[in-house]
């Protein structure tokens, strides 16, 4: 006897691709927005910005600066020490970058040279 409409095989595979829906969608319910450097937003000195944040991964970076003057690169650890941008992506160039975080280290500086070495740089964890 073969299995009808209806069947507990097809709604069982529903239901699962329901529960899978949910929870992709719940995760991004849960991601926050930042704007990079508050009030500041992404200019000399905001290094020190993520401190005492909590940050997740698919969480968004909005970097708000003049595109005239800056720019943003995710770089490597290495790009970020060395304050060199070469090998990293970009330049985002809008002024108003959105960037979504990933798992782990992010690392980005401004490109322009010597705006990193002014402290326009930020290390951010995303757990």
């Amino acid at each position: 006897m073969g299995e009808g409409r209806g069947s507990v095989g097809s709604t069982s595979l529903v239901t699962m691709l329901l529960l899978c829906m949910f929870v992709f969608h719940s995760k991004m319910i849960y991601a926050a927005t930042y704007n990079v450097g508050d009030g500041q937003g992404w200019s000399f000195g905001v290094q020190n910005w993520p401190s005492g944040k909590r940050f997740s991964a698919g969480d968004t970076l909005v970097f708000k600066y003049d595109p005239r003057v800056h720019n943003v690169v995710k770089v490597s650890q290495s790009g970020y020490n060395s304050c060199e941008a070469g090998g990293g992506s970009g330049p985002f160039t809008s002024g108003n970058d959105r960037i979504t975080l990933v798992k782990g280290p992010n690392y980005f500086i401004c490109g322009v040279i010597g705006h990193c070495d002014l402290g326009q740089k930020i290390a951010v964890n995303a757990n």
